[in-house]
Order: C-alpha cells, then structure tokens, then sequence
C-alpha cells in the first residue's frame, strides 16, 4: 500500500506523515537513553561513559546509513509521485541488494577496528573494557540496523510513516525489558546494555518483514529487480553518499568534541555523554522535519508540482523554529533535573546543567538547516547539505569547542555555544544557496 503525498493540503500532509515519524525517532532515542538511564541505576560513573561514549559510535555509525539510504527514500518518492511501478521495484530491489552488500563489509571492518576506536575516542581508563565489550556486541548487530533501516525508507519512500512507528515501538519496549533483565539482574553492565540493544534490532528487522508481506506493499517484485542495476544504484548514492558524508562529518565534530571533554576527566566525559543524548531527543523534531521533507517533495517534484515541495519546506521552517524555541527556553531551568536522570554524581549534573543551557539554542537554528537538507535531497541537490555542514564544522564548531576547552577549563557554558554558533552558519549558507539558486534556475535545486 502506497500513499500519493502529492495532492491535498500541502500543512495537513507534512503534520500527518511528520506525527509518526516522530514518534518512531523518539522510540527509537529510548534505545540509547533507556542503557544509560538503566546502567547509570545499577553501574558507577565508570559504566555510564562506556555506555554514553560507545552509543556515541554507533548513532554516528547509524545516521550514516540512514543517510546513505536517504537516496532510495528519494528514487522511490519520485518514481510513486511519477506512478512508475517498474522504477519502485527497481528502486526497492537495488536498495535490498547494495545495503546487504554494505553491512557485510561494514561488520568485519568495525569488529576488527574496535579497539583502535575505543583509543581514537580518548575513552578514560576506567571506561575502556566497557567501552570494548558494548561495541564489539553492537557491531556485530550492524547487519540488523542497516536491514531496520533500508526496510523503513522503503516504507516511507512510499509515504507510509506509520508501519516504522508501530515496528520501532515493539522493540523499544523489548529493548527496555532486556536492558532490565542484562543490566539489572544479571550485572553484565555495558555488555548487557549492547546486548538488549542488538536483540532489539533482530526483532525490529523481523517485524518489518512480517509487515511488509501482510500489507503487500510491493506488488510485481521480482528476482530480476534485485539485480545489480548500475542507472539505479548510481541514483541512489548520487544521492545518498553526499548525505551519509555530511551526518558522518557532523558526528565526527560531535566524537572530536567529545574527546575534547574526555581528556578533562571522567566526570566532563560523563556530563558530555549525558547532555548529547538529550540534545538528540530535542533534535528529534529537525530529524523528523528533514526525514518528511525530503520524502513529500520528492513525491511533489516527482508528480511536476515543485510550488508544493516549496511550501511544505518553508512551513517546516517555521514548525522547527518554534519548536526549538520553546525548547531553547525552557532548558534554560529544566537543565539540572534532567541530567541528574542519569547521574547522581554532583559534579556531572553541575557540568552537564552548564553544558546543555548554551548547547540548547542549537534546536533553533539546526532545525532550520536540517529542513533545508531534506528539500536539497528531495531535488537531488545534497551536495548543498554537505557543503553547508562543511563549512559549519570546520569554519566554527570545532576551532570553537577547543579554544573553549582549553580556556575554560572549569566550565562546560562556553563549549557549548560551539554548536548554535556553527548552526548559525549553516542557515546562512543555506539561505544564500537557496535564493541565488532559485533566482537563476527555472528548474528545481
């Protein structure tokens, strides 16, 4: 079953198709946060910043394949909103074919690296076999996130957001009740948080086939769409490299940052690893934005209506602005209690309280720039995403982030303005790329 996003209101599209990819984000985050939230519970300081640095990895690692897959999310909008069935089935046969190929060699690369990872990341002593143990579990799950993944960019390629929701839920309360059982009854710390996690995503990829075989959502698939295609999968990474390339870059500026705090102490390492996880709640909404923006345009652009791909970007716009201004605010008091969820530690509840009060007004401007990410994949312009998050990374949040942590060494405060400040800059290469593109184009970005 497929959903045609291109006719209707353009507000009342976004909303619907936006609600339950929200949702599915949010489940999803509490996969992360339910291994911190319950090692933080039953393990000392030691075990939350394994948990915090290692989840680190692998969100960075996840967001690329998300990315990655970005581009069949585009390729398969596109050929719905143009009604070509052969190209969906192509589209969907490729995507399974090249991601299998993927996570194989992805597995054996992660598995063999661990360690030089674990010592890339300036993981404090203590937190060191932890941090192995939890990594070398989830990589060896990586094959389960990408096929979670690539499932769910079909499905919303072809505009059903809800099926994700409903799949992400049940695992996420499978994940909480393993996490219980692993880090809590048996005290396998770290390991038990990675296993939880891992045995989750197995039920996630199953549930997602289950789903589309009862739904019958892609009729006339055959084995010859699963072959090698090089005009699809070269549309697919055209536009899927450039944006795996840009979260890859942005989580790197996030582990660079992360072992700036590192290298202060265990307790900077543990308010940093807290904070992270409750910056990525808040980014859930730009996430989501970004996520249905590129998929409702790239049914409108594919259908000839390139007004509405317009519209449904710049209400995005607006939604995210105002979303990351409450959020801006209300975190300016909200800040200490939320981080004393995960840590009882006085001193990392006072540098993480310091830490999220100027990293908040992030959500402001980053969902902002995300937006226009998704509506320059949907006109298979992502190259302007990577640019944009280029020139924000390496021009300010990491030159940023070290002069603060150098300088400022009993204070988090001012590291973390590293991130708005750099946003600031994305939004206005965004906005400049956008009105000279469109003023000397009669065709779409």
């Amino acid at each position: 079953m497929e959903k045609n996003l291109s006719h209707g209101s353009v507000f009342k599209n976004l909303i619907l198709f936006s609600l339950p990819f929200l949702l599915s984000y949010l489940l999803q985050t509490l996969y992360g946060l339910a291994d911190l939230f319950i090692i933080g519970q039953f393990d000392p300081t030691s075990g939350t910043s394994a948990v915090s640095i290692g989840s680190q990895v692998m969100h960075m690692l996840t967001v690329m394949i998300v990315g990655l897959a970005m581009g069949s999310t585009v390729l398969i909008g596109r050929s719905v909103g143009s009604k070509d069935t052969e190209l969906k089935n192509l589209s969907v046969g490729n995507t399974v074919t090249l991601f299998l190929l993927i996570s194989a060699a992805l597995t054996v690369l992660l598995l063999i690296c661990t360690v030089p990872i674990v010592n890339v990341m300036s993981t404090p002593e203590e937190a060191v076999a932890g941090t192995c143990a939890y990594l070398r579990i989830c990589f060896a799950g990586i094959p389960f996130i990408t096929m979670y993944n690539i499932i769910c960019s079909i499905f919303r390629g072809m505009g059903d957001s809800k099926s994700p929701m409903v799949i992400v839920a049940v695992a996420c309360f499978c994940d909480i009740f393993l996490d219980l059982i692993f880090i809590g009854l048996f005290h396998m710390g770290p390991a038990g948080a990675a296993l939880g996690t891992t045995a989750s995503q197995a039920v996630s990829v199953i549930l997602a086939f289950l789903a589309i075989r009862s739904k019958q959502m892609i009729s006339g698939l055959t084995r010859r769409h699963f072959k090698p295609d090089p005009r699809i999968i070269k549309n697919i990474l055209s536009v899927g490299i450039p944006v795996s390339a840009q979260d890859g870059f942005i989580q790197i500026s996030f582990i660079v940052i992360t072992i700036f705090a590192n290298q202060r102490g265990l307790a900077d390492s543990a308010a940093v690893g807290i904070v992270e996880k409750l910056i990525g709640i808040l980014f859930l909404i730009p996430s989501t934005l970004l996520a249905s923006v590129s998929a409702i345009c790239a049914q409108n652009i594919g259908a000839g209506k390139e007004d509405r791909a317009k519209q449904t970007m710049w209400y995005a716009i607006l939604i995210a602005a105002l979303c990351g201004l409450v959020f801006a605010v209300a975190f300016q008091f909200a800040a200490a209690p939320a981080v004393g969820l995960f840590s009882r530690d006085p001193e990392v509840i006072r540098l993480g309280d310091q830490y999220m009060r100027s990293y908040v007004w992030d959500c402001i401007l980053a969902g902002m720039h995300f937006v226009f990410s998704g509506y320059f994949c949907a006109c298979s312009r992502s190259g302007l995403s990577f640019l944009h998050n280029v020139i924000s990374i390496v021009c300010a949040r990491i030159p940023i982030a070290y002069y603060t942590s150098v300088h400022f060494p009993d204070t988090l405060y001012p590291m973390g303005w590293a991130a708005p400040t750099g946003s600031l800059l994305s939004v206005i290469v965004c906005l400049i790329a956008y009105r000279y593109l469109t003023r000397n184009s009669h065709k779409q970005i």
